[in-house]
């Protein structure tokens, strides 16, 4: 058994990943140790075992290897009018606008780390619409920090902490507010 194996496998019998009453009653831990079998048997040198972790990281994640075309044969419509990139799920088109936008372009980080998706507002009560994607080649998840505040019980609101932060996004996307 390889350094490898031996390696995963006690890790994942320390985490407890191996046990019938783990997640998945122990599936999780099986598939990982087998993963690393087959990555074991093909005798890869450091620099092509990174390599080969980091691809097969994007193919498992669904993630493109190449920049999006933003051709016909990339979309599925999802929605009356709406289209949804069949390479990278997070992008999306209306059939009225055509431009592709990324519904992952930003993430908003609360003052206590925590992150978020979803819309964005400016302190005075602007939101962002959409993030037009620019060049397929370059589109980045960019952190927003935002302030995060109850405004009643449950009832949440997050607010843009500082506008020059999206100096970064516009590098890669276009977008514009609403109110």
């Amino acid at each position: 058994m390889s350094n490898l194996i031996e390696h995963a496998k006690k890790e994942l019998e320390l985490a407890g990943m191996m046990s019938e009453d783990s997640d998945y009653n122990g599936m999780l831990g099986k598939a990982a140790l087998e993963l690393i079998e087959v990555f074991s048997q093909q005798g890869h040198s450091g620099c092509s075992a990174g390599m080969t972790v980091s691809l097969f990281r994007k193919l498992a994640d669904f993630k493109p290897l190449a920049p999006l075309t933003l051709l016909d044969d990339e979309w599925n419509e999802v929605g009356h009018e709406t289209f949804q990139n069949r390479r990278n799920s997070s992008v999306f088109k209306d059939a009225q606008v055509s431009k592709a936008y990324y519904i992952s372009a930003y993430t908003k980080k609360t003052q206590t780390g925590s992150c978020w998706g979803g819309g964005l507002t400016l302190a005075d009560g602007r939101t962002m619409s959409r993030c037009y994607i620019k060049d397929t080649k370059l589109m980045p998840t960019i952190v927003l920090d935002v302030i995060e505040e109850e405004v009643a019980k449950d009832d949440w609101t997050m607010t843009l902490k500082d506008e020059s932060q999206l100096e970064e996004l516009a590098k890669f996307y276009d977008f514009t507010f609403s109110l």
